[in-house]
């Protein structure tokens, strides 16, 4: 399958770049700059590209992202500590971002040849964000193929969407992913926070998968009291 994937620089995408390049055609990256904080991410994007040897796109969406408001991640609101899992992580979605992402990347895809579009949605992001759920990406492919239909026939590859972000971890590892070499955290500082949302859910994935995390955080022991509370909760 010739295959573009959606890379945000972020552990789960590059991750998925790496597998994809090992199990088929790598054909290309393409990345969102729509304002968000931690915009810094897209350089890992760029490096995981020239490290894989492939051509990377990163598509200006900010004044799209600027009508998009309320979200910790493009507005003006702080981004919260604690569990990935947590209620208050609401305040990070970014209405429609994936649906918005994923219709430009389907349209490169068509005009490029290529079979599949890849994107790293997984079972953790369920809780909280509706564009990554089964329900919408299957709805999403299906809609695809009638906007496509009689110019291309491009298909949705999601293979992490009924996994956990431990089972990306695990998979990144045997796919020689250079997880140092990766960015979660939201709030986009000279390193990871430790106490964000997205740097717990990383240490803790990393922590299940029984795989070192060469991640250096500012707080690298908040993760163990937030995911107890978690469980207690």
């Amino acid at each position: 399958m010739k295959t573009i994937v959606i890379c945000s620089g972020g552990l789960d995408s590059v991750s998925l770049a790496h597998i994809v390049a090992r199990d088929h055609q790598l054909s290309g990256l393409i990345s969102f700059d729509y304002g968000q904080r931690h915009r810094k991410e897209l350089d890992y994007a760029a490096l995981c590209a020239q490290r894989l040897g492939v051509p990377h796109d990163i598509i200006d969406l900010r004044s799209v992202g600027a009508v998009l408001t309320g979200s910790a991640l493009t507005d003006d609101v702080d981004v919260p500590d604690g569990h990935y899992a947590e209620d208050s992580m609401r305040v990070t979605v970014v209405p429609n971002r994936n649906a918005i992402m994923l219709t430009v990347a389907f349209g490169a895809a068509a005009a490029r040849g290529a079979d599949t579009v890849a994107t790293a949605v997984h079972g953790g992001d369920h809780f909280i964000y509706p564009d990554c759920r089964p329900s919408f990406t299957q709805a999403f492919e299906a809609m695809q193929k009638h906007a496509l239909d009689g110019y291309a026939d491009v298909s949705l590859f999601t293979p992490f969407v009924h996994r956990s972000k431990a089972d990306i971890v695990t998979e990144g590892a045997r796919a020689d992913t250079p997880f140092a070499q990766t960015w979660s955290c939201y709030k986009g500082g000279e390193h990871h926070c430790g106490r964000c949302g997205t740097c717990v859910e990383r240490r803790e994935a990393f922590h299940l998968a029984g795989v070192e995390d060469p991640t250096f955080y500012e707080d690298p022991d908040f993760w163990v009291a937030a995911t107890a509370q978690k469980e207690t909760a």
